[in-house]
């Protein structure tokens, strides 16, 4: 298993480095010497900036970015790489694309570290509502609540984890009493959980809002602790759960994933009963917090 594992690990960076050579001659070739404050000259071949004057704007090496541009396996740090993403004039996403290509772990901007969420688009927020009465979640990678519907936040008591001001769903299950946790078959559900997350992680490693979520809530749960430091792994995927409401009893839901196109690492998560009895006692629960006019 070692050997194919490295195998894979070795072809994913033989494909990405020509896509990274590729990438930077295109990006070079939009940057024009007046762009960066430079003499244009009257015998210039090349489309935009020449390799030196990317090198000398970055602050680097001729022969270190030139070898980086030519796809070669050399390492970069996020400091140079955010240099040369300053000189060609990356924008955000375009940034996280060298990143990505380096195979860097990303390291985001002072904007980043105060708020890494995404902003959900009305367009989005008005598909989740329409699913009501079955609740519907718009989460990201780490299980943070990006939007939510009404049914949603009924069935899951969204306002205490809002109010901790840290509205993650990861954070409210482990932190709370275990005989207030909503999740029923809690040490089988919660492992694999955290096993998703893990496999979401390996596309974050060294993000800072990343490391110190991980860090904060291994100090909080020793349980998260503990399943964190297993190593397991699993990808998303619909399954059923079961709940524990406090007005009806046990709730039996599926829960199935929806990407969202332009929220990479996004998606929304819908749950529709699994029986009778369980699509029962969710409308119970929504009359009584809609009662009919």
């Amino acid at each position: 298993m070692g050997d194919v594992t490295t195998l894979a690990t070795e072809h994913r960076g033989t494909r990405r480095r020509p896509e990274l050579a590729a990438f930077l001659r295109n990006r070079r070739a939009r940057v024009t010497p007046a762009d960066v404050g430079m003499p244009g000259g009257l015998r210039r071949r090349t489309p935009g900036l020449r390799r030196e004057e990317v090198a000398q704007l970055s602050g680097v090496g001729v022969t270190w970015y030139t070898w980086l541009e030519q796809g070669r396996p050399i390492n970069a740090s996020g400091q140079v790489l955010d240099a040369v993403a300053r000189t060609l004039r990356l924008d955000r996403s375009e940034r996280e694309h060298l990143y990505h290509l380096a195979e860097v772990p990303l390291a985001p901007d002072a904007e980043d570290l105060a708020s890494d969420l995404p902003h959900v688009s009305a367009e989005i927020q008005g598909i989740i509502d329409a699913l009501d009465p079955r609740p519907a979640v718009v989460y990201n990678a780490r299980y943070d609540m990006l939007a939510t519907n009404a049914a949603y936040r009924e069935l899951f008591f969204v306002a205490p984890m809002t109010a901790t001001g840290r509205p993650n769903v990861l954070w409210a299950l482990f932190t709370v009493n275990e005989e207030d946790c909503p999740v029923v078959f809690r040490e089988a559900e919660m492992p694999l959980m955290v096993a998703q997350l893990r496999g979401a992680y390996g596309r974050h490693v060294g993000e800072p809002p990343w490391e110190k979520f991980i860090h904060d809530l291994s100090a909080a749960s020793p349980f998260f602790a503990k399943l964190w430091a297993s190593g397991d792994v699993v990808p998303p995927g619909p399954r059923v759960k079961t709940f524990r409401h406090k007005a009806v009893g046990e709730i039996r839901m599926t829960s199935v994933s929806l990407s969202i196109n332009g929220m990479p690492d996004c998606r929304i998560v819908a749950y529709t009963p699994a029986d009778e009895v369980s699509g029962e006692r969710l409308q119970s629960v929504r009359e009584q917090c809609c009662p009919p006019a």
